[in-house]
């Protein structure tokens, strides 16, 4: 082999070492981002580890928003079959109200309460996240026309 065929292999396995390593070390950063969602008939059916950052998402239950001092308020999602409490402290969204589709980010303790970092409430009255809409079709609490699943 002739030293500049030598090069041009050492330099086509070094692009290929470079390269590999470079999509190597993107997708373990976006493993480390991707946040899961669950629904509570997902939680019951497959626990998520304490401490473990997911997203949870359901409708409101009808008279369980309780508002503390301060900024504090808890809550419970429901997806119809099965319910989870929440905690959360900050300012909710405008649209946040009982019965209307929520979608809560944070970690679950060991006492199974579900402590929220953040609140997402759907953005007007047709839409509904379609990871709600999914989980609720799957527990047989959706309704036609309730939401569209999309913007």
């Amino acid at each position: 082999m002739t030293p500049k065929k030598q090069r041009r292999l050492a330099f086509a396995i070094t692009l290929l070492l470079a390269g590999g390593g470079a999509a190597g070390l993107a997708l373990y950063a976006l493993g480390q981002n991707t946040q899961f969602f669950k629904s509570p008939t997902d939680l019951v059916e497959e626990p998520v580890p304490p401490g473990q950052i997911f997203r949870v998402g359901g409708l409101v239950q009808q008279g369980s928003v309780k508002r503390d001092t301060g900024l504090e308020v808890h809550f419970v999602v429901t997806d119809g079959k099965n319910s989870i409490p929440v905690n959360y402290s900050g300012v909710l969204p405008d649209l946040f109200r009982e019965g209307q589709g929520v979608v809560a980010l944070g970690t679950r303790g060991t006492d199974g309460v579900f402590t929220a970092s953040e609140i997402l409430a759907k953005h007007d009255e047709k839409y509904m996240p379609p990871e709600v809409v999914d989980a609720l079709k799957r527990s047989g609490h959706w309704q036609e026309g309730a939401g569209s699943g999309s913007s």
